[in-house]
Order: structure tokens, then C-alpha cells, then sequence
């Protein structure tokens, strides 16, 4: 698993190398923001469904709904979202819903 952080006037990018089988683990945002399957396969899971995406693909992850990423072949997955923070370090703590 490899992340890289990119940010750009008010938006922020989270670009993650997803190995086959790995699992990124479920959160949710107060907003609705866009994911972006840049390469390989994954199903997306939620309260309500799970869905199977071949890049590339696309993806609306509403507010307030808790999402897993599971790896079907190695992936590269890129989560888009409005943000003024610019320090990797603090960002999921600005994204992050705790009390969904």
C-alpha cells in the first residue's frame, strides 16, 4: 500500500496503491465527494450495497455513508475532496465524519 498526497488550491487528492486483497478500511465524510479508479478492479461496499468498478470508473460517494475499498487486482484509487488543509499529516482529521 502507497498513498500520495496532492493538493491544489482548495482541493486535495488522496492517491492510494491498493495491493490485490487489501481492504481499505470504512469511514464516511459530512459531504458528498469523488472517487476516481485510476487502474484495476474493486468493489466498493456500503450499509446498502456493493458494488463491483473495472477502471477506469468514475465514483459518487454520498455524505454520510460509510464506504470500504476491497482490492480485486491491484488498484490505484484516488479520493477527491474540497479542503484548504495542506499538511498530510492532519488531513483525515478534516475529512473524516466521527459521528455519522
Amino acid at each position: 500500500l502507497g498513498t500520495v498526497h496532492h493538493f491544489s488550491s482548495g482541493v486535495y487528492a488522496k492517491q492510494m496503491h491498493l495491493p490485490k486483497g487489501y481492504v481499505a478500511m470504512s469511514h464516511a465524510h459530512n459531504y458528498d465527494h469523488l472517487s476516481i479508479l485510476g487502474k484495476g478492479r474493486v468493489i466498493v461496499r456500503t450499509d446498502d450495497s456493493a458494488v463491483e468498478y473495472v477502471a477506469p470508473a468514475c465514483i459518487t460517494i454520498e455524505a454520510k455513508t460509510y464506504h470500504q475499498i476491497e482490492a480485486l487486482e491491484d488498484a490505484v484509487w484516488f479520493c477527491i475532496h474540497a479542503a484548504e488543509e495542506t499538511d498530510a499529516d492532519k488531513i483525515d482529521e478534516v475529512l473524516i465524519c466521527r459521528d455519522c
